[in-house]
């Protein structure tokens, strides 16, 4: 099974929003989750799941952790990579 992991700083604009990211993915098999660390606290959430990406809380200048695992985890990362930089 392919793994694929890479930090990232978020840089999004307003009107872009977590439902157009979980859409993004739809079409991978590969399973891509977002690490934050702030504050002490390590919050890990699938792309997919909308109420994950919610209680995250990220913004502007976050670094985060894009990590995908499947048969096609490194395009299914760059897909949010993309997004989110």
């Amino acid at each position: 099974m392919e793994e694929f992991q890479k930090n990232i700083i978020i840089q999004i604009e307003e009107k872009q929003t977590v439902i157009e990211l979980g859409q993004l993915l739809q079409p991978f098999k590969s399973e891509v989750y977002l690490m934050n660390r702030s504050e002490g606290h390590v919050v890990e959430a699938n792309v997919k799941s909308l109420l994950g990406l919610v209680s995250m809380r990220i913004q502007n200048g976050d670094q985060v952790t894009v990590r995908a695992v499947g048969s096609d985890a490194e395009e299914a990362a760059a897909k949010v990579i993309n997004f989110l930089t």
